[in-house]
């Protein structure tokens, strides 16, 4: 597929596939994301502007890229991206749910704001990732940790069957060889939608090395 960056909501809608319905949700939980980010450390305050491209479209295209699942797992679920996004645009979905899975106790008290407000299919959970036992579809991760530590936190999830997509950036070859060293897996490199410098990483059948 190629790159599709888009610049504001109506592109956005266009390239997803939002309803009216899910683009008002999403104009809400940006202002979430903006009021919290003055007092949190959410995502760079830079970063908002762009909020439609750097943040709703790319997480929105892992449902292009996965669209049979129905249960998601969200790793490091912090921000919400792209958990909630998720969520949002598989409202209404039969069995659709995410799975919001942040240690930090303050984020998760903005996960649940958000979940709440917006009457998603989604839970939080305030715990380690890799301490929970949760059979999903898919498990997703989004500026969490290096893909070493990341298939720690994953492993439980893949070991179920999950399929992995991690969204990675431009350094994404040196991150898979570091990983190699410590996990035997089979992965793919799909190029991002939303941005040429970035990666993403799915990932399956994963076991320790040696």
């Amino acid at each position: 597929m190629d790159v599709q960056p888009v610049t504001d909501a109506e592109s956005f809608a266009a390239a997803s596939g939002a309803t009216s319905a899910q683009m008002a949700e999403l104009e809400r939980f940006r202002g979430l994301l903006e009021e919290w980010n003055a007092v949190m450390n959410l995502v760079g305050p830079s970063t908002l502007p762009d909020f439609w491209n750097r943040h709703a479209w790319d997480s929105a295209q892992l449902l292009k890229l996965d669209p049979a699942a129905r249960t998601w797992a969200d790793l490091g679920a912090g921000a919400g991206l792209p958990g909630v996004v998720l969520a949002i645009l598989g409202k209404g979905r039969e069995g659709f749910h995410v799975h919001l899975i942040e240690s930090m106790a303050k984020r998760c008290r903005f996960l649940a704001e958000v979940v709440t407000a917006l009457d998603l299919p989604a839970t939080v959970h305030n715990a380690r990732a890799e301490n929970l036992q949760l059979a999903v579809d898919s498990v997703t991760a989004r500026a969490c940790a290096p893909l070493s530590r990341l298939l720690g936190y994953a492993r439980p999830y893949l070991a179920k069957g999950a399929t992995g997509w991690f969204l990675k950036g431009q350094d994404v070859a040196s991150d898979l060889e570091e990983a190699t060293k410590s996990w035997k897996f089979e992965a793919e490199i799909v190029p991002s939608l939303s941005d040429p410098r970035g990666q993403i990483v799915r990932v399956r059948r994963l076991r320790r090395a040696g």
